[in-house]
Formats: structure tokens, sequence, C-alpha cells
């Protein structure tokens, strides 16, 4: 991975949001820039591993990448919502959160078995929203081996807890320290 500090640049940083001692990596800034937004959907694109069906994109910030990915490949576009926000009938999963719990949906018959799934969102923290994404996915019958991330916030472990579920984790840009 290169480091792409070009996109990197556009990345503003919020201090203690939405908590004390946070500093949250807003991608709002890239997305207003048209060129690195391009270039960053063309980055993303460039590390996918192989041909892929569909490709996943969490709530809310993982539709816009995901949204570009599909088309840049070629592929359809799966919606993974929070629970009550898809219409008709869903599939769902519960998962942990480090203070409570929450929940996931997308609709029952939006993969079907086999198909090649590629997880993306706009950032990879604790891995615990991509983790029962996976779940979810596979438990439908999809092949899910890569996520991809504009960043990584390698501190927290998420890339690396999605890497001991098998899938291969990529990601433009690293934010340490976090």
């Amino acid at each position: 991975m290169s480091d792409n500090a070009d996109l990197k640049a556009l990345i503003r940083t919020i201090a203690d949001f939405p908590a004390t001692g946070i500093q949250f990596r807003d991608i709002t800034t890239l997305l207003l820039d048209g060129e690195g937004f391009g270039a960053s959907i063309d980055r993303m694109a460039a590390l996918v591993a192989g041909p892929v069906d569909l490709v996943a994109g969490i709530e809310a910030r993982g539709f816009v990448f995901g949204a570009a990915l599909a088309k840049a490949l070629g592929a359809g576009l799966v919606l993974v919502r929070k629970a009550g926000k898809l219409p008709g009938e869903t599939q769902a999963i519960d998962y942990a959160l480090e203070y409570g719990s929450d929940s996931l949906e997308m609709h029952h018959d939006a993969v079907a078995g086999g198909q090649r799934v590629l997880l993306v969102d706009d950032l990879v923290a604790t891995g615990g929203t991509a983790a029962a994404t996976v779940d979810l996915l596979r438990k439908s019958g999809a092949r899910v081996d890569q996520a991809l991330f504009a960043i990584d916030l390698p501190d927290l472990g998420g890339a690396e807890k999605l890497r001991a579920l098998g899938l291969q984790v990529d990601a433009l840009m690293a934010f340490e320290g976090e």
C-alpha cells in the first residue's frame, strides 16, 4: 500500500468528536474534492483482488464508496443497513458493540449462493460492524474474501479482526495512533 499522501491530505481531523479523546477522521472533505474522490475510487478499484459480482456497502458512508466502486467494477450493489430501514423482507444479524449491541439488515434476496461479494466501507476501526456484515453475507451464501476501506485505524485492530475471519483487508491510507 502506498501512503496515498495526496488523499490523506484531503481528510479532515475533528478533535474530540463524538467524544473527548477521539480524533474523528472526516471523509466528507475528500468527497467534496471531485479529483480526490475520483482518485480514491480508481485506487480502491485497483486493489480489488479478482472479479466480484456484488459490492456490499455498509450504511451510510459505505454506500458512497460502495456505489462508486460497484459502477467502476461493473458489479451490483448490496445495501447493508441498520434495522428497520429497508422495505420488504430482510435478514438480520445482531452484534455486540463496545457499550451495547446493534443490528444490521439486508434484503433476504440480495445475494445468491456463491456470489462473490466485496465488502466496502469508508473506515475500519474496531471491525465489529464489518465482521457482522461478513457474517450476514456468508450466512446468505455469499463468498466474501476481501474487505476494502478508504481509511484504516490500525491501532484499533479492526483490520486484524477481519483478517482472522480469512479476509484480505486493504485500505488506501492509515492513521496511526488512534
